[in-house]
């Protein structure tokens, strides 16, 4: 694994810790238009990069199966639908703002829990970011190193404010602000793991790209629609949301063909 690659790895990390280190420089909880939009930001770019760097690629690489080259995408989306799905079972989390814990019951602190949902959510972005970094490696898969980076740079500038939404609230219930900016650099941590685990297994798996890069997308999509897209429309209504999305999807699609 060059060093190209392994420091296209870290930049959504890098993304993590940079929003996390807002603890140290800004007071208080971020206020609840200001959560909207940086919720709507993410899912604009999650959106625009699941279809964009994910599902797009996974079509054009079946098409010498004719009419059925439908069929890895829809199957590999499905598949990670159903992924992240049981992992939201089985793994016991509580999003923000959330009163009520998700998955099974448990006796673990709120934070805790807290920490456990980011990293659930970054799961599949990390996965993203192998995958795609394995399809450059490869010569059989035609994806670019501006592909890939755009990828990576996409999930990093959503990563910012999520590394600040999960910060700032722990300092304010009264974590100190080094625990605070551990804990959401931590929650960061799980993506260039992922990506490095993922690169090694599609190794294996390479005539499976176009099912990989669906997989990835779907897992991507079910953190939108079942976390941020909820979490951006919830409470008082507001506008910023929608507007944000448009600008992360329009970024991260201005970002897949400038480096593309």
């Amino acid at each position: 694994m060059n060093m190209q690659v392994l420091s296209g790895l870290m930049i959504p990390f890098a993304g993590t810790a940079l929003g996390s280190a807002c603890v140290y420089f800004m007071k208080g909880e971020l206020g609840p238009k200001v959560q909207k939009a940086l919720m709507g930001f993410a899912s604009g770019v999650m959106v625009a990069a699941s279809i964009c760097s994910l599902i797009i690629p996974a079509r054009e690489q079946s098409e010498d199966m004719g009419r059925l080259s439908f069929l890895p995408a829809f199957v590999g989306f499905w598949i990670g639908i159903l992924f992240l799905l049981t992992l939201d079972m089985v793994i016991p989390h509580l999003h923000l703002n959330a009163e009520k814990e998700e998955g099974p019951k448990s006796s673990l602190k709120k934070t805790t829990m807290m920490v456990l949902a980011v990293t659930l959510h970054n799961i599949p972005e990390g996965m993203a970011v192998g995958v795609v970094y394995a399809g450059f490696l490869s010569d059989n898969v035609a994806i670019t190193s501006g592909a890939a980076l755009a990828l990576a740079l996409g999930i990093a500038i959503q990563n910012f404010p999520e590394g600040a939404i999960i910060s700032m609230p722990l300092c304010a219930e009264g974590a100190s602000k080094k625990r605070a900016f551990g804990y959401g650099a931590l929650s960061g941590a799980v993506e260039p793991i992922g990506a490095a685990l993922t690169i090694l297994a599609t190794g294996f798996f390479l005539p499976a790209m176009p099912y990989l890069l669906s997989f990835a997308a779907g897992a991507m999509m079910y953190v939108v629609v079942e976390e941020l897209i909820p979490e951006m429309s919830s409470g008082e209504h507001s506008n910023v949301g929608v507007l944000m999305f448009a600008t992360g999807f329009t970024l991260m699609m201005a970002l897949d063909v400038a480096l593309g």
